[in-house]
């Protein structure tokens, strides 16, 4: 009997069809139902019912895929063909509730359940940074308590905004009590601007997140940085969250919650390809706001760190098969 899995199916060739032709995948690969399986899927959260100021980032995920139309299938640096390496698929979007924050969650972590289940790692474009917890639930739930590399711009381990325990600024607040994360393996990367007060770094500290600010990566330089993050991590199963905000107004423009002073494009993908050889398990990409950019700035950043994912991802392999009757009953996408 032959087990060899099918080559994979890999995004439409430019030669022949124009990038600005066709539906919009990201990166022109192929959706999900067009394809036997995904070791990884690209999932979509047009989500964003949990923000504390500018809305828009429901629309992310369309806008991201469009600018991802450029991507190209060989990446130098990493030294890796991700869509020839593995099958790579866009799995379109979780149909999440606008008016209801904890049913749109479950939807999401019912979505993701499906792909792991699958057998995918997954890339997930939001959507504000409260779709973040379902994601780390179903992390949890596979792997037991992952590390956490979260790039953004402010801690997101607040308690609540009037009242309301599930927004975009308290998801990792809520992994934490949960016990989601591995608390000797936690870093946020970019943090800058000012705080309610200085309760809130104590607080984050109780959590066990260690703290890498905009300017020490402007101080320290990317290679100590990488050096410190590795060292942290370790070989845990490692996930990665990544708020666009971390990236400087000017070079991601078009997000709810801008603060001057952040990384450059290029800091955060010299990051993001340090981290190779990482157990890197799964990925998100949030608050991408299109109505605020310019000149599609920052889709096109969030287009290439997906991409940078997806590559790191690559490099690892084919995720470990699932095991006969280890899907969960009941998840839909």
């Amino acid at each position: 009997m032959n087990n060899q899995q099918p080559s994979p199916v890999g995004p439409v060739d430019s030669s022949r069809v124009p990038r600005y032709a066709g539906i919009a995948t990201f990166a022109r690969l192929p959706r999900l139902e067009d394809v036997e399986r995904a070791d990884i899927a690209v999932m979509g959260v047009p989500f964003d019912t949990g923000v504390s100021y500018r809305p828009g980032a429901r629309f992310a995920p369309a806008a991201v895929r469009e600018a991802s139309r450029l991507l190209r299938p060989y990446h130098p640096d990493l030294d890796v063909a991700p869509f020839a390496s593995l099958q790579v698929a866009d799995a379109g979007d979780v149909a999440c509730n606008p008016f209801d924050i904890p049913e749109a969650l479950d939807a999401v972590q019912a979505s993701a359940a499906t792909l792991l289940d699958a057998g995918s790692r997954i890339v997930t474009v939001g959507g504000d940074h409260t779709i973040a917890l379902p994601l780390l639930r179903e992390m949890h739930r596979k792997h037991g308590p992952v590390s956490l590399l979260h790039f953004d711009a402010h801690l997101d381990t607040w308690d609540t905004y009037f009242g309301a325990d599930y927004t975009h600024g308290t998801p990792f607040r809520r992994a934490f009590e949960e016990g989601l994360l591995d608390t000797e393996a936690l870093s946020h990367v970019g943090i800058r601007g000012p705080l309610y007060s200085k309760d809130d770094l104590t607080d984050d500290a109780r959590m066990g997140f260690g703290i890498v600010t905009s300017m020490d990566v402007m101080n320290q330089g990317v290679p100590a940085v990488v050096q410190a993050l590795r060292e942290r991590v370790g070989g845990r199963p490692l996930y990665i969250s990544i708020d666009i905000d971390c990236l400087d107004p000017a070079h991601a423009p078009g997000t709810g919650t801008p603060e001057a002073g952040g990384m450059t494009s290029r800091e955060l993908l010299a990051i993001l390809r340090g981290l190779d050889g990482c157990n890197l398990v799964s990925a998100d990409v949030v608050e991408v706001a299109p109505a605020y950019d310019h000149a599609d700035v920052t889709a096109v950043a969030a287009s290439h760190v997906a991409y940078e994912l997806i590559s790191l991802m690559a490099r690892q392999g084919a995720p470990e098969p699932v095991p006969a009757g280890a899907a969960r009953q009941g998840a839909h996408g």
